[in-house]
Protein backbone atom coordinates (compact mmCIF):
# COMPACT_ATOMS: atom_id res chain seq x y z
CA UNK A 1 0.00 0.00 0.00
CA UNK A 2 1.44 3.65 -0.82
CA UNK A 3 1.72 6.11 1.51
CA UNK A 4 0.84 9.96 0.38
CA UNK A 5 1.95 13.28 2.15
CA UNK A 6 -0.39 15.74 1.48
CA UNK A 7 0.40 19.35 1.91
CA UNK A 8 -0.94 21.13 4.71
CA UNK A 9 -0.78 24.55 6.28
CA UNK A 10 0.59 26.21 8.88
CA UNK A 11 0.31 29.23 11.33
CA UNK A 12 3.20 32.16 10.62
CA UNK A 13 6.53 31.33 13.37
CA UNK A 14 7.28 34.40 15.64
CA UNK A 15 9.75 34.69 18.31
CA UNK A 16 9.29 33.80 21.65
CA UNK A 17 7.03 36.53 23.23
CA UNK A 18 5.92 38.19 20.15
CA UNK A 19 3.14 38.65 18.36
CA UNK A 20 1.38 35.14 19.11
CA UNK A 21 2.51 35.00 23.12
CA UNK A 22 -1.07 35.31 24.05
CA UNK A 23 -1.92 31.69 22.81
CA UNK A 24 -1.12 28.50 24.55
CA UNK A 25 -0.39 24.83 22.06
CA UNK A 26 -3.71 24.16 21.56
CA UNK A 27 -5.30 27.96 20.67
CA UNK A 28 -2.01 27.80 18.44
CA UNK A 29 -3.26 24.46 16.70
CA UNK A 30 -6.73 25.08 16.14
CA UNK A 31 -6.72 27.87 13.39
CA UNK A 32 -4.34 25.39 11.98
CA UNK A 33 -6.65 22.04 12.22
CA UNK A 34 -9.79 23.95 11.43
CA UNK A 35 -8.66 24.85 7.88
CA UNK A 36 -7.31 21.50 7.08
CA UNK A 37 -10.93 20.02 8.02
CA UNK A 38 -12.32 22.26 5.89
CA UNK A 39 -10.32 21.20 2.77
CA UNK A 40 -12.79 17.79 3.34
CA UNK A 41 -16.15 17.48 1.37
CA UNK A 42 -18.93 18.51 3.87
CA UNK A 43 -20.01 15.71 6.21
CA UNK A 44 -16.15 13.97 6.25
CA UNK A 45 -13.84 14.00 9.18
CA UNK A 46 -10.41 12.61 9.12
CA UNK A 47 -9.78 8.76 10.33
CA UNK A 48 -7.19 9.56 13.14
CA UNK A 49 -5.62 12.75 14.28
CA UNK A 50 -1.82 12.85 15.62
CA UNK A 51 -0.66 15.73 16.92
CA UNK A 52 2.96 16.13 19.12
CA UNK A 53 4.31 18.88 21.28
CA UNK A 54 7.59 18.71 22.90
CA UNK A 55 6.78 21.42 25.91
CA UNK A 56 4.35 19.71 28.63
CA UNK A 57 1.13 21.67 29.75
CA UNK A 58 -0.49 20.97 33.17
CA UNK A 59 -4.03 21.41 31.70
CA UNK A 60 -4.12 18.60 29.71
CA UNK A 61 -2.41 15.53 29.06
CA UNK A 62 -3.11 14.50 24.92
CA UNK A 63 -3.00 17.86 23.03
CA UNK A 64 -4.35 15.91 20.08
CA UNK A 65 -7.70 15.14 21.68
CA UNK A 66 -8.17 18.86 23.14
CA UNK A 67 -7.87 20.09 19.24
CA UNK A 68 -10.09 17.49 18.28
CA UNK A 69 -12.78 19.05 20.35
CA UNK A 70 -11.78 22.92 20.24
CA UNK A 71 -11.42 22.99 16.50
CA UNK A 72 -15.02 21.09 15.59
CA UNK A 73 -14.05 18.02 14.43
CA UNK A 74 -15.83 14.76 14.81
CA UNK A 75 -15.47 14.19 18.40
CA UNK A 76 -15.45 10.32 17.77
CA UNK A 77 -12.24 11.05 16.00
CA UNK A 78 -9.55 8.81 17.61
CA UNK A 79 -6.68 11.27 18.43
CA UNK A 80 -3.19 10.79 20.68
CA UNK A 81 -0.27 12.76 20.90
CA UNK A 82 3.50 12.12 20.45
CA UNK A 83 6.63 13.60 21.54
CA UNK A 84 10.28 13.03 20.25
CA UNK A 85 11.99 16.67 21.20
CA UNK A 86 12.50 18.62 17.50
CA UNK A 87 11.50 15.56 15.40
CA UNK A 88 7.63 15.42 16.92
CA UNK A 89 6.29 16.26 14.20
CA UNK A 90 8.14 13.73 12.25
CA UNK A 91 7.45 11.09 14.60
CA UNK A 92 3.33 12.07 14.03
CA UNK A 93 3.42 11.48 10.73
CA UNK A 94 5.52 8.05 10.61
CA UNK A 95 3.15 6.86 13.48
CA UNK A 96 0.23 7.53 11.45
CA UNK A 97 1.47 6.19 8.05
CA UNK A 98 2.05 2.82 10.44
CA UNK A 99 -2.03 2.96 11.16
CA UNK A 100 -2.96 3.77 7.96
CA UNK A 101 -5.22 0.28 7.32
CA UNK A 102 -8.61 -0.88 6.90
CA UNK A 103 -11.02 1.79 8.04
CA UNK A 104 -8.07 4.33 8.64
CA UNK A 105 -7.32 5.81 5.80
CA UNK A 106 -6.41 9.59 6.34
CA UNK A 107 -4.67 11.04 9.07
CA UNK A 108 -4.17 15.00 10.12
CA UNK A 109 -0.66 15.27 11.65
CA UNK A 110 0.78 18.25 12.94
CA UNK A 111 3.23 19.63 15.61
CA UNK A 112 2.58 23.11 17.84
CA UNK A 113 5.31 25.06 20.21
CA UNK A 114 4.54 27.59 22.32
CA UNK A 115 7.44 28.70 23.94
CA UNK A 116 5.77 32.01 24.99
CA UNK A 117 3.35 30.08 27.17
CA UNK A 118 5.78 27.43 29.15
CA UNK A 119 4.75 27.18 32.58
CA UNK A 120 6.61 27.40 35.45
CA UNK A 121 5.43 24.32 38.31
CA UNK A 122 5.50 24.05 41.79
CA UNK A 123 9.01 21.68 43.59
CA UNK A 124 7.95 18.63 44.16
CA UNK A 125 8.02 19.32 48.26
CA UNK A 126 5.50 21.50 47.81
CA UNK A 127 3.44 20.16 45.26
CA UNK A 128 3.35 16.78 48.17
CA UNK A 129 2.05 19.49 50.31
CA UNK A 130 -0.37 21.39 48.83
CA UNK A 131 -2.43 18.11 47.74
CA UNK A 132 -2.49 17.18 51.04
CA UNK A 133 -3.69 20.50 52.38
CA UNK A 134 -6.43 20.68 49.26
CA UNK A 135 -7.55 16.44 49.88
CA UNK A 136 -8.07 16.96 53.57
CA UNK A 137 -11.75 16.67 54.43
CA UNK A 138 -12.31 18.67 57.32
CA UNK A 139 -11.51 22.08 58.69
CA UNK A 140 -8.98 20.71 61.62
CA UNK A 141 -7.34 18.17 58.83
CA UNK A 142 -6.85 21.72 56.50
CA UNK A 143 -5.16 22.84 60.02
CA UNK A 144 -3.06 19.80 60.44
CA UNK A 145 -1.83 19.94 57.35
CA UNK A 146 -0.53 23.73 57.92
CA UNK A 147 1.45 22.47 60.62
CA UNK A 148 3.27 20.16 58.19
CA UNK A 149 4.33 23.37 55.55
CA UNK A 150 7.94 23.70 56.08
CA UNK A 151 9.40 26.73 54.12
CA UNK A 152 11.68 25.04 52.49
CA UNK A 153 9.91 22.62 50.57
CA UNK A 154 8.53 26.24 49.11
CA UNK A 155 9.84 26.87 45.57
CA UNK A 156 8.78 26.86 41.34
CA UNK A 157 10.46 24.54 39.13
CA UNK A 158 10.96 26.13 36.05
CA UNK A 159 11.48 24.68 32.94
CA UNK A 160 15.35 24.52 31.72
CA UNK A 161 16.61 23.52 28.20
CA UNK A 162 19.06 21.70 29.57
CA UNK A 163 19.26 17.89 28.75
CA UNK A 164 18.19 16.37 32.06
CA UNK A 165 21.31 13.05 31.51
CA UNK A 166 24.46 16.22 30.77
CA UNK A 167 23.17 19.31 32.36
CA UNK A 168 24.04 20.57 28.85
CA UNK A 169 21.64 22.62 26.52
CA UNK A 170 20.67 21.64 22.79
CA UNK A 171 23.32 24.77 21.68
CA UNK A 172 26.01 23.41 24.12
CA UNK A 173 25.87 19.90 22.85
CA UNK A 174 25.94 21.35 19.23
CA UNK A 175 29.26 23.05 20.02
CA UNK A 176 30.31 19.56 21.17
CA UNK A 177 29.29 18.32 17.51
CA UNK A 178 30.34 21.05 16.02
CA UNK A 179 34.62 20.90 17.13
CA UNK A 180 33.63 16.73 16.67
CA UNK A 181 32.90 17.02 13.13
CA UNK A 182 35.09 20.16 12.37
CA UNK A 183 32.15 22.26 11.36
CA UNK A 184 33.66 25.45 11.03
CA UNK A 185 31.68 29.07 11.64
CA UNK A 186 32.40 30.07 8.15
CA UNK A 187 30.29 27.48 6.75
CA UNK A 188 27.57 27.56 9.57
CA UNK A 189 27.17 31.34 9.18
CA UNK A 190 27.05 31.10 4.66
CA UNK A 191 24.04 28.52 5.50
CA UNK A 192 22.59 30.74 7.86
CA UNK A 193 22.63 33.53 5.67
CA UNK A 194 21.65 31.62 2.74
CA UNK A 195 18.29 30.11 4.50
CA UNK A 196 17.36 34.08 5.71
CA UNK A 197 18.41 34.95 1.82
CA UNK A 198 15.76 32.16 -0.03
CA UNK A 199 13.34 32.83 2.61
CA UNK A 200 12.76 36.04 2.61
CA UNK A 201 12.43 35.47 -1.67
CA UNK A 202 10.12 33.14 -0.94
CA UNK A 203 7.98 34.90 1.11
CA UNK A 204 8.21 38.47 -1.25
CA UNK A 205 6.92 36.00 -4.13
CA UNK A 206 4.25 34.63 -2.28
CA UNK A 207 5.41 31.23 -1.88
CA UNK A 208 4.00 30.70 1.57
CA UNK A 209 0.65 32.59 0.83
CA UNK A 210 -1.64 29.25 0.44
CA UNK A 211 0.29 27.55 3.30
CA UNK A 212 -0.37 30.31 5.87
CA UNK A 213 -3.12 30.87 8.15
CA UNK A 214 -3.11 34.00 9.89
CA UNK A 215 -3.30 34.04 13.68
CA UNK A 216 -4.09 36.90 15.90
CA UNK A 217 -3.45 40.02 13.24
CA UNK A 218 0.12 38.24 11.97
CA UNK A 219 0.07 36.64 8.40
CA UNK A 220 4.09 36.13 7.63
CA UNK A 221 6.90 34.73 9.37
CA UNK A 222 8.75 36.77 11.73
CA UNK A 223 12.21 34.49 11.79
CA UNK A 224 14.12 35.45 8.66
CA UNK A 225 15.67 38.78 8.35
CA UNK A 226 15.51 40.64 5.17
CA UNK A 227 18.72 42.68 6.72
CA UNK A 228 20.91 39.74 7.49
CA UNK A 229 24.49 39.98 5.94
CA UNK A 230 27.47 38.18 6.24
CA UNK A 231 29.37 40.73 7.70
CA UNK A 232 26.31 40.56 10.39
CA UNK A 233 26.59 37.40 11.02
CA UNK A 234 30.46 37.12 11.63
CA UNK A 235 30.49 40.26 14.04
CA UNK A 236 28.12 38.04 16.94
CA UNK A 237 29.49 36.57 19.73
CA UNK A 238 28.95 32.79 20.53
CA UNK A 239 25.69 31.99 22.28
CA UNK A 240 27.18 29.21 24.18
CA UNK A 241 30.65 28.79 24.23
CA UNK A 242 31.94 32.23 25.32
CA UNK A 243 34.91 31.79 27.00
CA UNK A 244 37.49 29.06 25.02
CA UNK A 245 37.31 31.30 21.71
CA UNK A 246 36.17 28.30 19.49
CA UNK A 247 32.46 28.94 19.74
CA UNK A 248 30.19 28.94 16.74
CA UNK A 249 27.16 28.84 17.00
CA UNK A 250 25.24 32.10 17.23
CA UNK A 251 22.16 33.99 17.78
CA UNK A 252 22.28 34.76 13.61
CA UNK A 253 22.88 30.96 12.50
CA UNK A 254 20.87 29.54 15.00
CA UNK A 255 17.29 29.10 15.35
CA UNK A 256 15.62 30.76 18.02
CA UNK A 257 12.82 30.39 20.49
CA UNK A 258 9.88 30.08 18.30
CA UNK A 259 5.47 29.85 18.92
CA UNK A 260 3.96 28.16 15.40
CA UNK A 261 2.29 25.51 14.43
CA UNK A 262 2.10 23.17 11.18
CA UNK A 263 0.20 20.61 9.62
CA UNK A 264 0.03 17.72 6.99
CA UNK A 265 -2.14 14.77 5.92
CA UNK A 266 -1.09 11.51 6.00
CA UNK A 267 -3.75 9.38 3.57
CA UNK A 268 -3.34 6.16 1.80
CA UNK A 269 -4.72 5.46 -2.18
CA UNK A 270 -8.30 5.42 -0.80
CA UNK A 271 -8.31 8.53 0.98
CA UNK A 272 -6.33 10.53 -1.75
CA UNK A 273 -9.42 10.82 -3.67
CA UNK A 274 -10.54 13.29 -0.86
Amino acid sequence: MTTWLVPGVRTPFARVDGPLRRLDAVQLSVPVAKAMAAQLPAGQRPDLVVWGTVAPNLGWSNIARELVIDSGIDPATPAFSTVLACSTSMAAVFEAAGMLRGDLSLALCGGVESMSRVQIGLKQGFSDWLRRFTQARSFGERIDRLGEFRAKDFGLHIPSVANRATGKSMGEHCEEMAKQWRIARADQDRIALQSHQRAVKAMTAGFFDDLLVAVEGVGKDGIPRADSSAEKLASLRPAFDRTSGQGTITAGNASPLTDGAASVWVANDSALAR
